[in-house]
């Protein structure tokens, strides 16, 4: 009896590779982009110290808090159709966080970017495992993924600097209207469709439960830096925890849970997932204040901070 070969990628595969590998590079990028332009938006829209914080860090919140629920949603509607739907999405949410005339607004459109974002890794991962069935090919295809997402942190900053040399803060938004045009243009042609047919149901009580906790919880933490410890702040942050209890149990008692919590037995997960915490805490502190620093005490423009921040990207990367 013959042995069955895996079909191996062409030249299509390669190039929707490539295709995907730049959206997830904005991605990642849109964490880090706006570190070097904090002085000049503050200066642009006299923003509070808390509202500074929220402009820094709703995207990354409402991006985390979103990845679960568009997995689900692009496993019902097709992995193809969210990411472009996600794509254009996150062009628009760019250009309107770029013209920004307040605080407001510009977190808005932040937390915009991180829904819109939360569309791009699940389906482009999800992409990837259709379109590289052999497995040598396919551990390659998800190592440039992965690759991609770790570059477009780490040279956030330099770009960033680039821009702010000539142009004003909200030009490092504008940096994903082409790319996610060109997405829109060649997706459909080099990209397969992809639909699970037993894709769970799509639990929006649980997605807003998860969202809820963090937000409380994070909201809580912002207040207490800022005024100290007091009764909203406490009681938001309670409140967070209790949330996401009530989340947990839910997702102990549904049949097709959005999080699967039996994942958190694996050792080897568990681990992963506290060491990819504490690094987050830590890596994207540091950046944030080393932008900061630089150009506030040291007095470096934005090109030559995020020149002096280039070491440690390219180490970023190649961790």
């Amino acid at each position: 009896m013959s042995a069955v070969t895996t079909p191996r990628a062409g030249r299509r595969e390669w190039v929707g590779l490539a295709v995907i590998a730049l959206p997830c590079l904005l991605y990642s990028m849109d964490l880090t982009v706006l570190f070097l332009a904090v002085p000049h938006l503050s200066a642009a829209l006299q923003p509070s110290s808390t509202q500074l914080l929220w402009i820094t860090d709703i995207y990354g919140f409402l991006l985390a808090g979103s990845l679960l629920t568009m997995g689900t949603l692009g496993d019902r509607i097709g992995r193809r159709r969210l990411l472009l739907v996600g794509a254009a999405a996150f062009g628009a949410a760019s250009i309107l966080a770029a013209f920004s005339t307040s605080p407001g607004m510009l977190i808005a459109a932040r937390a915009l970017l991180g829904v819109a974002g939360a569309t791009l890794a699940p389906s482009t991962l999800s992409l990837l495992r259709t379109m590289f069935d052999d497995p040598r090919q396919r551990t390659v295809a998800i190592s440039v993924w992965i690759t991609s997402f770790s570059a477009g942190a780490a040279i956030g900053p330099l770009l960033g600097g680039v821009l702010l040399e000539r142009y004003w803060w909200g030009s490092v938004f504008l940096l994903a209207v082409p790319v996610m045009a060109l997405l829109l243009v060649l997706g459909p042609m080099l990209l397969p469709e992809y639909r699970d047919p037993d894709a769970g149901r799509l639990d929006l009580v649980s997605a807003g439960l998860s969202l809820a906790a963090v937000l409380l919880v994070i909201w809580g933490l912002k207040q207490l830096v800022r005024d100290g410890l007091g009764l909203p702040p406490a009681l938001s942050i309670v409140a967070g925890l209790v949330v996401g209890v009530v989340f947990v149990r839910r997702q102990q008692t549904l049949a097709d849970p959005l999080l699967d919590l039996r994942l958190f037995r694996s050792p080897a997960f568990s681990a992963a997932l506290t060491a990819n915490v504490l690094d987050f805490f830590v890596a994207f502190a540091a950046l944030l204040f080393l932008a900061q620093y630089l150009q506030l005490v040291v007095g470096l423009s934005p090109l030559q901070a995020g020149l002096w921040m280039l070491p440690s990207s390219l180490g970023f990367i190649v961790g």
